[in-house]
């Protein structure tokens, strides 16, 4: 013999499964957007193995727009869709080859709310200037403490590599970027890979234009699908011709699913006390080498 629900019992049950299984999709959703240590939108720049000469301060203002975003993003953080991402940059050099700097980041939210977004402290090694008429090799050392909504493992840190080559005309860089959560739910899956680079063509000693790329693959223990991951590619122009004055501006598109679709960035760096000619630098103005 069968017994049969009341019809009211088996539509409650059913709208409950509806529920369950909704709530278990839009957090399957959620989850799989993109990894949860994302390309930083605070600050978008390639390192060019350049560092401020000994006791010289520079300071540099970032301030990056997501005009175009995803509108999710793991719990706790926020979505980065319409939101201004300001971060202050001081930085000194301590001997030639090795510059000091940290990061006061904010940001401004689609509702106008303006928020502390946290700090990190950096150390940044390079071959001195001499080493090589074309080549500059590097590595910057950083950790971060970020709020919840920001970054959801809170403390973080990063390996940067630098390797750089320039001639009068041409510069080329790569940044293969290691970044690591120091706790919190992504420490378990280990490192990930974030490389970026860039390319830049000279016109005189007026300005620059080229490109820049970025990208985060996922952990090395598994690299996220295609679709999960981050890759950007922007346009880039740089002043070279105002003496201590950087200024680089940009336009990036996200070539993937799981990127930001469009983001203007802007990069205003000062040096404070130097008597050097302007260059294309990473952390404020050095000399130019050619």
């Amino acid at each position: 013999m069968v017994t049969q629900l009341p019809v009211h019992t088996a539509r409650a049950r059913g709208r409950r499964l509806r529920a369950c299984l909704g709530s278990a999709l839009a957090l399957a959703f959620v989850l799989s957007v993109r990894p949860a240590r994302a390309v930083d939108p605070f600050e978008i720049q390639v390192y060019d193995g350049t560092a401020d000469a000994p006791g010289v301060p520079g300071l540099e203002l970032h301030a990056n727009y997501v005009a175009s975003g995803l509108s999710t993003a793991p719990p706790p953080q926020l979505p980065e869709n319409h939101v201004t991402h300001l971060t202050l940059e001081p930085s000194l050099g301590v001997l030639p080859w090795w510059e000091i700097g940290g990061y006061f980041e904010t940001a401004i939210q689609k509702d106008g709310t303006f928020d502390y977004a946290g700090i990190k402290l950096r150390s940044k090694f390079v071959t001195p200037p001499g080493w090589h008429p074309h080549v500059r090799l590097g590595v910057n050392l950083e950790v971060s403490l970020l709020p919840q909504s920001y970054d959801r493992d809170r403390w973080g840190a990063e390996i940067r590599p630098i390797a750089a080559w320039e001639n009068a005309s041409w510069m080329f860089v790569v940044n293969p970027i290691v970044d690591l959560s120091l706790a919190g739910p992504d420490a378990s899956a280990g490192p990930t890979f974030e490389p970026c680079g860039m390319a830049l063509y000279k016109i005189k000693t007026l300005i620059s234009v080229g490109l820049e790329y970025y990208s985060n693959f996922g952990p090395f223990s598994g690299f996220v699908p295609l679709r999960e991951q981050e890759h950007y590619l922007f346009e880039v122009v740089n002043l070279l011709s105002v003496k201590r004055l950087e200024l680089n501006v940009g336009v990036g598109e996200g070539l993937t699913p799981g990127s930001n679709g469009l983001i203007f960035k802007t990069i205003v760096g000062y040096e404070l006390d130097s008597d050097e000619k302007p260059s294309v630098a990473r952390g404020g103005i050095v000399p130019r080498r050619f």
